[in-house]
Parts: C-alpha cells; structure tokens; sequence
C-alpha cells in the first residue's frame, strides 16, 4: 500500500514505515501531523484524485527537525574586485509515516 503526497511544493511517495525529510514545519520532535493532500492511494485498486482523493489522509509522527549541509554561493565578476560568499543550510523536517487512510 502506497500513496502519493504533496508538502512544501513537492510530491512524495510515501508508505507505511517510511522516513522522508520534507520541508521545514511548524512541529516540534514526537508531534503528529496529518497530510490531507493525498494525491494517489493504492490498496491494491489505484485511486487516483482531481487533484486530491476525497476522504484520504495520511498520519505521521515527527523524527526530527535538522538544517541540511551548508550550499556555498560564491558570486564573482572578474576585472573589477568583486567577489562574495554566501552560505546557506536548508531546513528540514524528518517524518515518520504511521499509517495511510484511504
């Protein structure tokens, strides 16, 4: 059993189990949150939504919020002296799936 989600402007497909990292939320660790933008469930029949299956959510459990590994941005013009450096540490939440209700 499968579904297809959508957070943070991205579609994930998930299963009971799963640990995915997804955008930042408003969540502390141990928290459960509920996604009700399922876009596809599979139980053995495909339920595909317009654009989301009515009535499906999925349950999950928080892991962990963490910052991602540090992306350099270094921006340089030659001739004229210019030069700067930017990082930057993306954050993200780890999630646990507890269960699908299709």
């Amino acid at each position: 059993m499968y579904a297809i989600i959508a957070t943070g402007g991205k579609q994930y497909k998930v299963s009971e189990g799963d640990i995915i990292t997804i955008e930042k939320l408003e969540a502390g660790e141990g928290d459960k949150v509920t996604f009700d933008q399922v876009l596809v469930v599979n139980d053995g029949t495909l339920k595909a939504g317009t654009p989301t299956v009515a009535g499906a959510s999925v349950e999950a459990s928080v892991v962990k919020n963490g910052r991602g590994k540090k992306v350099i941005v270094y921006k340089y013009k030659r001739k004229t002296g210019y030069h700067k450096k930017n990082g930057h540490r993306q954050p993200y939440t780890q999630v646990k799936i507890e269960k699908i209700n299709g």
